[in-house]
């Protein structure tokens, strides 16, 4: 079984994830496999909130190439938007960078 650190893998640090920290959501990079209430157990047992919903994206890897040949892709990845309940508290993580 994975643990909670290896489900989520980073967090997505851009303007608009940054903005949407102010309504408690917050996005995460995770594991492709991973299953959405894997994902809110996780979240809930390393940042120690309440997690009242999750929305997933699976990201295709852009093509890319070096000159004429090969042509290859980065890599695939998931995302993970986890909105927080109205009485948890806020990451702590995340509060800093707004």
């Amino acid at each position: 079984m994975k643990s909670a650190y290896d489900i989520i893998l980073k967090p997505v640090i851009t303007e608009q994830s940054m903005e949407a920290a102010d309504a408690k959501k917050y996005v995460f990079f995770v594991d492709v496999n991973a299953k959405k209430p894997e994902i809110k157990a996780a979240v809930e047992e390393i940042f120690g909130v309440q997690v009242e919903k999750v929305n997933t994206l699976r990201m295709e890897g852009k093509k890319k190439r070096q000159g004429a040949y090969p042509q290859g892709r980065r890599a695939s990845y998931k995302k993970a938007m986890v909105k927080l309940t109205a009485d948890s508290k806020a990451i702590e993580f995340f509060e800093g960078m707004v």
